[in-house]
């Protein structure tokens, strides 16, 4: 699997935000199949950074109901990355 195969997209809300601006932790959207070590080596070769810690959680996708209508959206899986001091990631500059 290659490295910009395994890094899907930022997550955007506010406590992930919250958690750039204080902590120095950016949040993103992963392959399911991926690991830490996998994700870790793909950040820091996606984004050229260095990682202190990669922590990651399995998201259940939230079922749905429109009319009679029941349906089910993805599971998906979260990492929330810790850079080292001085280091950062920017999705959106310039906007």
């Amino acid at each position: 699997m290659k490295h910009y195969d395994i890094v899907r997209g930022p997550v955007v809300t506010e406590k992930t935000t919250l958690q750039k601006d204080t902590s120095n932790q950016v949040t993103l959207r992963v392959d399911r199949n991926a690991n830490r070590v996998e994700i870790k080596d793909a950040v820091e070769k996606t984004f050229n950074t260095k990682v202190k810690q990669v922590r990651t959680i399995q998201v259940k996708g939230k079922v749905k109901q429109r009319g009679k209508i029941i349906g089910k959206r993805k599971d998906w899986k979260k990492a929330i990355i810790t850079l080292m001091p001085g280091q950062k990631i920017d999705f959106f500059e310039g906007v």
